[in-house]
């Protein structure tokens, strides 16, 4: 489970337009259940309610790299329409003008990167990788740092679809 002060972190970075700082804002976005490897939450922002099912990386590779906390996020804000968006935070910035990549299985998806963000190229693809996500086991996310550093973050696909399931019911 992810701690207060990360959960406002993530919050913030999910949602895009919140800024949200502190103990007192860590309240603000609200647990709605642990699935497994995912965990999914609520948050309300000037734009209204935002969903976000995200979790942690099982194993990153290589081991022993100076890295912030590494999430990967799929976001639903419905005042915005935005429904079942992939995001991942990843630690440390992408370098300039790099792409990154999240593998399931045979299926390989193409991410732009901007800063330490990453986010599916083709917007046409992200229901495809959604779907690849509830049938998989497994997600491997692949980038290069700045410092020309390939990293490989290996997730758990286990609990996804409920955690899913659960931020659809949320945020109609």
């Amino acid at each position: 489970m992810i701690g207060k002060s990360a959960l406002a972190l993530v919050a913030a970075l999910a949602g895009g337009a919140l800024v949200l700082t502190g103990p007192a804002a860590a309240q603000t976005a609200k647990p709605l259940g642990q699935f497994k490897d995912w965990g999914a939450y609520v948050a309300e922002s000037g734009g209204g309610k935002v969903c976000y099912a995200l979790s942690e990386p099982k194993r990153t590779a290589p081991s022993g790299v100076n890295r912030d906390p590494v999430y990967f996020f799929v976001t639903t804000r419905p005042g915005q329409g935005v429904k079942n968006e992939v995001s991942i935070v990843i630690g440390y910035p992408y370098k300039d003008g790099s792409k990154a990549s999240a593998e399931i299985g045979s299926a390989s998806f193409t991410l732009f990167t901007k800063d330490d963000g990453a986010w599916v190229e083709n917007a046409a693809e992200e229901a495809r990788l959604v779907a690849a996500m509830r049938a998989g086991a497994t997600m491997k996310v692949k980038g290069t740092s700045q410092r020309g550093t390939n990293t490989v973050d290996d997730y758990s696909l286990s609990g996804i679809s409920a955690a899913l399931d659960k931020i659809a019911a949320e945020c109609k």
